[in-house]
C-alpha cells in the first residue's frame, strides 16, 4: 500500500549547535503510483477542477503542513 506521506530520520551530528529534527516528512504526488492514466477516471466539475487544480479526482493531492492540527484540516 502506498501513502502520500513518507518520513525519514536524518543524521544529527553531535557537534551541531541547533537542536536536531529527529523525523522529517515529505509528500509524494499520487501520479507516482499510477503507471498509466486509465480511461473513465472520475472527474470534478469544471468549477471544482479550477479550485482544486486538477480535473481528475485520483490526482487531487491537497497539501497539509505537518504543523497543522487535524482539526484545522477538517475545517477546510
Amino acid at each position: 500500500m502506498s501513502t502520500n506521506y513518507k518520513s525519514y530520520e536524518p543524521y544529527a551530528s553531535p557537534f551541531d549547535p541547533c537542536p536536531p529534527i529527529k523525523v522529517k516528512t515529505y509528500s509524494t504526488p499520487p501520479n507516482l503510483y499510477m503507471g498509466f492514466q486509465p480511461s473513465s477516471l472520475p472527474q470534478f466539475s469544471p468549477k471544482e477542477a479550477l479550485k482544486r487544480g486538477t480535473l481528475w479526482k485520483p490526482f487531487y493531492d491537497p497539501y497539509y503542513s505537518p504543523y497543522e492540527s487535524a482539526r484545522e484540516r477538517s475545517e477546510i
